[in-house]
């Protein structure tokens, strides 16, 4: 066997990297002649079949054991460190190719390394001296051979043919198309990993007891299993393969997408990856974790992720803290000295960090409600306490950090306060900027001089101040200290942005996105390059004061299925609110689409948005501290993010707009739209939470049938869209009812009890309607739904409900107030629902 040729008269330059390399292959020459590599060669064209005692070993020309049409091989690949190596399992026809599985959960093995297929149907990995460092505990289990398929898994199977081990029930940190992951498996890469638990939802955990990602469906079952498909969607099915929960890759049935996988990534999150075809580069499709700082432990014990101009980053809360390594911010911070905190009580202090949170999943025993004052002295004066975090959201919530590590996220959207306790005087300057120390000899001779500049400073800004003061707002009755009043009357305000913040951000309202009854709206980005819809409200006459007090109110809503308020601006005759940004725009787009590509929400996805704007609407109506009527729920209102998930919006914006309109503790004028509005508003009867179920109902029916209520031409002659889909129900035509678009793809059942609940919504009568509470375990299937009546011609419409939920006099707040009209005559039908 010739190993080298050289020709004379050659003349190549020899240099350290060249001499590496020769001698790596020289040595290979040496272990080939050695050990018969030649027929370890014979492996690397191999049919996908693997027989007993195989051996593969690493070399300068990788050798792998590949599948039958090559799309896979396994075998040594380079680990990134020089001369190192990892044994796995990566995609061999494209040319970027990820590994897909590893022995050892990546373990680095030298050149030496050796992995066979032993006689008795083992797998083992040995290092240079002969040491196991991983094995499949397969022997004397009957295998006779092995295959990789082109799937990408590697299996062991017996002299019947019959699976003994394989790589798709073994997983290491990877997901590929086909594969299944059961209850009780796990993805990992320490010290995060990713499960499905029995109780049917996918979880990513850091050192496998926090719990940082939840989501999933609500059937319990250790039959459930995820996977991953060909066109993007990643669900969770049972045993008879119904879909309970599914997200979608942005890339969904992109014919450029030729592969897919999922991973869970070194730093803690789970992301889907799509190979195209035309970039010839892997791209990320999708993330469960969004905001990476959420990402528990990311940046190591007492480290904070900040974002800046690049993205997340980590660095130290303080200068009361040092980096453990430099070179690796992610491995977090310790305190300076490097000292346990109990070993200087008599010098302790409190470090207070604005903007930032001390992540807590779930929230520990010692947490309590209370003020900013009281969670900081509690915390210092408790001996188990390390930090704690005030939740400026309304609620008054102190979260209490007990445990030896913590993990923080600064910024400026989060309204929350921290306190870390620190060993002496607290330096609230960030490590990174610090100055270098001065020698005491320097300190001594300027101290002088940094009085002067100080006082001299303090005299500069003071006549700064006084003369903006005189310029600008000596004839401003509110002047400056009107832009700090929020502070006095409500904790846990959003952020206030400048008009010209928010008009650099939506670079001068170019992106217009959506429009509507309360102003229009522009996308705009953060500096933290967040994504952001900036609604410019129109019509709005309340003062400053009280509309920021308005805001205070509606931002102090939380709730899974409500838009999250951001931020605000209130400045001179600028009225606008922040809200973070809905990719997938709003429902209206997908039930009536401008054009046939546009795509189609299958019936599943369809309840799910259905469920969803129920549950933010209850929580809005029945959860809130103050009850809020949303009075214009409507499929343009409903917005969608990623993963289609509903997120109801412009809630309580019509206590902003004309509070000369709030008579009587009830609301007068119309502000709901056309096909959505309650009878009551045309009969000027009180207005209630019952209003908003109405335009709930007709939206339900939309989603069904995807048609828009008030468009004649799609009903028979010039019937109410209600009064048709009525007696289509009553004629057992069902199917007339649902969106062809559907293609008949349903559950005949979910859809039966969606139809009679949205029929219930829309009975004339107030007190007939179920509260949005009742709704939601009734499309939940938790409540039994009697037979509907027939809609009642809207002039019997005389009573309301007994309870009255409706804007107050003020404006100010919403509130439940007795009605005066007496309550309705029960009946049988009614008496089911009256709240």
């Amino acid at each position: 066997m010739v190993c080298v040729k050289l020709t004379l008269g050659e003349r190549v330059p020899v240099t350290r990297f060249v001499c590496s390399r020769l001698y790596k292959f020289l040595l290979l020459c040496l272990v080939s002649s050695t050990f018969g590599y030649d027929d370890v060669l014979a492996e690397g064209s191999n049919n996908g079949t693997v027989e007993l005692g195989s051996v593969l070993r690493p070399s300068e020309q990788l050798m792998l054991w590949y599948s039958t049409e090559r799309k896979f091989g396994l075998g040594f690949h380079p680990s990134g460190n020089d001369g190192l190596y990892v044994l796995g399992i990566a995609y061999s026809d494209i040319k970027d190719p990820a590994l897909v599985w590893s022995a050892g959960s990546g373990i680095q093995i030298g050149v030496q390394s050796s992995f066979r297929l032993d006689n008795n149907g083992n797998l083992v990995l040995q290092d240079e001296i002969g040491r196991v460092l991983w094995q499949s505990n397969t022997g004397n289990s009957g295998v006779v051979s092995a295959v990789l398929e082109d799937n990408g898994n590697f299996v062991l199977k017996n002299g019947n043919s019959t699976v003994v081990w394989d790589t798709f029930t073994n997983p290491t940190d990877t997901l590929l198309v086909g594969q299944k992951l059961a209850v009780g498996r796990r993805l990992e890469l320490y010290p995060y990993s990713f499960s499905l638990e029995p109780y049917g939802n996918l979880t990513l955990k850091w050192k496998g007891n926090i719990t940082y990602w939840n989501v999933g469906a609500s059937e319990s079952s250790k039959t459930l299993t995820a996977s991953l498909s060909n066109e993007g969607l990643f669900a969770i099915s049972n045993s008879s393969g119904a879909q309970l929960w599914v997200t979608r890759s942005s890339d969904y049935t992109d014919n450029s997408t030729t592969l897919r996988r999922i991973k869970l990534d070194p730093d803690g999150n789970l992301r889907s990856y799509g190979w195209h075809e035309n970039s010839q580069s892997w791209h990320v499709g999708w993330s469960a974790v969004e905001d990476q700082c959420l990402v528990y432990g990311w940046c190591g014990n007492f480290g904070m992720c900040v974002y800046n101009d690049t993205g997340p980053t980590c660095t130290c809360p303080s200068a009361n803290f040092v980096a453990v390594d430099p070179k690796d911010p992610q491995q977090g911070c310790k305190r300076e000295p490097d000292i346990d905190i109990q070993e200087c009580s008599n010098n302790q202090s409190m470090l207070e960090l604005e903007h930032t949170e001390f992540l807590s999943y779930p929230p520990e025993s010692d947490d309590f409600y209370g003020g900013i004052s009281d969670c900081e002295e509690n915390c210092a004066k408790s001996g188990s306490c390390i930090a704690a975090t005030i939740l400026n959201d309304g609620s008054g919530m102190c979260r209490f950090k007990t445990t030896n590590f913590t993990s923080a996220y600064q910024s400026i959207t989060i309204p929350s306060t921290s306190y870390i306790k620190v060993c002496g005087e607290p330096q609230r300057v960030p490590s990174s900027t610090m100055p270098v120390a001065p020698s005491s000899r320097s300190i001594k001779v300027s101290v002088a001089g940094i009085v002067v500049a100080v006082v001299g400073t303090l005299l500069f800004l003071a006549i700064i101040e006084t003369a903006i003061w005189w310029f600008f707002c000596r004839n401003n009755s509110g002047g400056l200290s009107a832009q700090y009043t929020l502070l006095d009357y409500a904790s846990g305000a959003p952020v206030q942005f400048s008009y010209e913040e928010l008009k650099r951000s939506t670079k001068n309202f170019k992106e217009k996105v959506g429009s509507g009854g309360f102003g229009t709206v522009y996308k705009g980005t953060m500096p933290n390059r967040s994504l952001v819809a900036v609604k410019k409200l129109e019509g709005i006459e309340q003062g400053d004061k009280q509309f920021r007090m308005e805001v205070a109110t509606i931002s102090s809503t939380h709730h899974l299925n409500l838009v999250r308020l951001i931020g605000f601006c209130s400045e001179g005759r600028h009225r606008l609110l922040v809200y973070e940004f809905m990719k997938n725009t709003s429902l209206d787009v997908f039930l009536f689409p401008s054009s046939e590509k546009s795509r189609i929400l299958d019936w599943e996805t369809r309840l799910n948005i259905a469920l969803g704007t129920a549950r933010g609407i209850a929580y809005l109506h029945e959860e809130c501290r103050d009850c809020i009527i949303h009075c214009d729920i409507k499929p343009e209102n409903i917005l969608l993010d990623d993963n289609l998930n509903a997120k109801v919006s412009d809630f309580g914006l019509a206590k902003l707009n004309n509070v000369r309109d709030h008579r009587n503790h009830t609301l007068n004028s119309i502000r709901g739209t056309r096909g959505y509005l309650a009878p009551e508003w045309l009969a000027n009867l009180p207005i209630t939470s019952k209003s908003d179920v109405f335009s709930y109902g007709m939206v339900l029916l939309e989603i069904i049938s995807g048609k828009r209520n008030f468009d004649i031409s799609v009903t028979s002659g010039r019937r109410k869209f209600s009064t048709w889909a009525f007696d289509e129900f009553e004629k057992g035509n069902i199917l007339n009812i649902i969106d062809e678009k559907l293609g008949g793809q349903i559950n005949a059942e979910q859809v039966e009890r969606a139809i009679q609940v949205s029929f219930w919504c829309i009975q004339e009568q107030p007190s007939q309607r179920p509260s949005m509470g009742k709704v939601v375990k009734m499309l939940e299937g938790l409540l039994p739904i009697e037979k509907p009546p027939a809609p009642k011609p809207f002039e019997g419409l005389q009573s309301s409900a007994s309870i009255n939920c409706s804007v107050s006099a003020s404006g100010s707040m919403v509130s439940v107030l007795a009605a005066s009209a007496p309550p309705a005559s029960s009946s049988s039908s009614a008496d089911v629902f009256l709240s």
